[in-house]
């Protein structure tokens, strides 16, 4: 879909505000004019001395000032009593005027914020329907970025510049028929100027393209640093790394300020240029329409009136030449706001989704292969079953491809090749949303919310009572430690639950888990982080939950896996063995050397 229809689309539904905002910008445009207009009969009343008939040139405005304010208003008589009536029109028309001009103001401000709001409604709600690969492969700073200053510049091209533009046309048109009726010859002069100043800007807008995409890209950049920065400002701080961070950041500031700057230069330049033109246009206009004064082709008066619009023309002439420039940074933000938007989903449901509401057998690995990249497989040829009711663990070494084992069954990604099905049924034929409802997971890294603790341990089950939140927070070990808070379960635990330690973050996630209460529970990575008397609570917690459940548990420390029914040992995206505790302790494999690492049970050399 082309650039300008995709903006209509969010313009649309304001079309209402829009419509009204243009008719009066039409009527605005009027009396604008009219206000130079009323400059004729000002300077003939000014310059008629006791009654002396004045000079008429038998204009078509002549004719228009004969048939309107001459009825009100009359030149020939006391001066100073033509002078008061045209001040008293002058004060209505101008009162007409801006109360038009604050309906427009009014109406584009509703407009332009209606689609401020919608765009971010639409980036917002795609950013939630879009997979785990996107974000995989997208800086979060250039995401915020587009929900931010790329939807702000987008907003002010669709209403602010489109509506200047707009406003731009109607003056110049009310403006030129006024100029029109005064004197045509006149008018063609005024023109002489005009394909000047529209060449200046036109070679500009494609350099200006360039920069502004440039600019905007910078912008995204420079997010993206804040917020790696501040995510992981406890790194930073523990490696000293302060000073570095900093010469990084004002690396891409300056960057930034220097495509800025090239992109403003461009814009710059332009206009004093165009100022020059328009200068030396009205010079020219000054000399020829003296010319006809002379020559009494028109009146003195009705020159006056004229050189105040063509004043007024150019106003609007320099706007209309400036708008494809001007409008770059909008542009260029909208291409970039669509790519966005039009970025496809890779986990969607197919159109004869099946539905799915329990789970009863089984889950099914057959010869799974996945790979985030064509030429670089995380899993290969991976199978198993886990019989519902019955723990399965994944243990190996870091990058062997366990928490993708799990992130499969929920279809955060997709098998390359292979099937992972629920009951027989693969996952791929599932609804996404039902597929995950029978799931709850508990990782290492806990998501909380900038909320009170009630709301997140609720976050799954927002129907949830107060006594069934106690009771879940009971279960996972974390009522004690609740009750102590200075609100207790309404207290605000901050961003992404710091005001808490490690282990009450993750007792607040295992009772989410346990209030959602879902048939298959994922624990990656859980107790992985935690003091041996923070996983020691978390463990009775899980313990409690495991009961009657499918479970999948991801850990480096043997110590959780022990009393799972299966444990797959992955090395290198494949399983090497598979048995439970006792079975792969007796092989002597890859188990038993894992085990005898973390519990030291290699003999000691000793002193003699």
């Amino acid at each position: 879909m082309p650039l300008y229809r995709r903006l209509l689309v969010f313009l649309r539904p304001h079309s209402g505000a829009v419509v009204l905002a243009v008719v009066a910008a039409a009527i605005y445009a009027v009396f604008d004019a009219m206000t130079y207009v009323l400059l004729i009969p000002f300077v003939q009343a000014l310059f008629v001395s006791g009654g002396a008939p004045a000079a008429a040139s038998g204009s078509v405005m002549q004719s228009f000032l004969d048939a309107t304010v001459y009825t009100y208003v009359d030149v020939e008589g006391d001066p100073l009593e033509a002078i008061g009536r045209i001040i008293i029109l002058l004060i209505a028309v101008f009162f007409v005027k801006n109360a038009f001009a604050f309906t427009r103001a009014y109406l584009l401000a509703r407009a332009e914020q209606g689609v401020n709001r919608d765009l971010r409604d639409a980036v917002y709600d795609h950013l939630l329907d879009l997979d785990l690969g996107f974000f995989g492969r997208t800086r979060m700073g250039q995401i915020v970025s587009r929900l931010t200053t790329e939807i702000e510049q987008l907003r002010m091209l669709v209403t602010r510049e489109m509506s200047r533009l707009v406003s731009a046309v109607f003056e110049f048109v009310v403006a030129l028929a006024a100029m029109l009726l005064i004197s045509w010859k006149l008018t063609l002069a005024a023109f002489v100027v005009i394909p000047a100043a529209m060449g200046i800007w036109g070679p500009l807008v494609n350099v200006l393209r360039r920069r502004d995409r440039r600019v905007l890209h910078l912008g995204g950049e420079v997010n993206a640093h804040i917020f790696e920065t501040l995510a992981g400002i406890r790194l930073v701080k523990s490696s000293s790394a302060e000073v570095r961070e900093r010469e990084r950041f004002h690396g891409l500031t300056a960057e930034y300020f220097r495509q800025f700057m090239r992109a403003e230069v461009g814009r710059a330049m332009a206009v004093p240029m165009t100022e020059m033109l328009a200068a030396a246009g009205t010079i020219a206009l000054l000399w020829y329409g003296a010319r006809l004064v002379v020559g009494a082709e028109i009146i003195g008066a009705e020159f006056v009136g004229f050189l105040g619009l063509s004043l007024k023309l150019y106003a609007p002439v320099k706007n209309v030449a400036k708008f494809p420039a001007i409008a770059q940074p909008g542009l260029v933000a909208a291409e970039r706001v669509f790519e966005f938007l039009g970025a496809e989903p890779e986990i969607v449901d197919k159109p004869d989704a099946k539905a799915i509401s329990t789970f009863e057998q089984s889950i099914v690995y057959d010869n799974v292969t996945f790979a985030y990249r064509d030429d670089d497989p995380v899993l290969r040829d991976v199978s198993f079953t886990v019989p519902r009711g019955s723990v399965l663990a994944l243990v190996g070494p870091s990058g062997a491809g366990k928490s993708t084992v799990v992130d499969l069954l929920s279809r955060f990604f997709d098998v390359t090749s292979g099937s992972v099905s629920v009951d027989g049924v693969d996952v791929r034929d599932l609804r996404v949303s039902d597929l995950r409802s029978l799931m709850g997971i508990v990782s290492q890294e806990t998501v909380l919310f900038h909320d009170s603790i009630r709301a997140n341990i609720a976050y799954g089950r927002p129907e949830a009572t107060s006594d069934q939140v106690e009771e879940a927070a009971r279960a996972a070990n974390a009522h004690d430690f609740i009750e102590r808070m200075p609100h207790g379960y309404e207290t605000i635990i901050g961003e992404r639950g710091a005001e808490l330690s490690g282990g009450q973050r993750q007792r607040i996630a295992i009772a989410r888990a346990i209030l959602r209460d879902p048939p298959i529970l994922i624990f990656d990575e859980a107790t992985s982080s935690l003091d041996t008397e923070s996983e020691r609570l978390i463990q009775n917690a899980i313990d409690r939950l495991l009961e009657g459940r499918t479970v999948f548990v991801v850990a480096h420390r043997l110590s959780t896996v022990q009393r799972a029914d299966q444990i797959l040992v992955l090395e290198g995206g494949r399983v090497v063995e598979q048995g439970d505790h006792q079975t792969l302790l007796a092989q002597s494999g890859r188990y038993k050397r894992l085990h005898d690492l973390q519990f030291d049970t290699s003999p000691r050399l000793t002193r003699t």
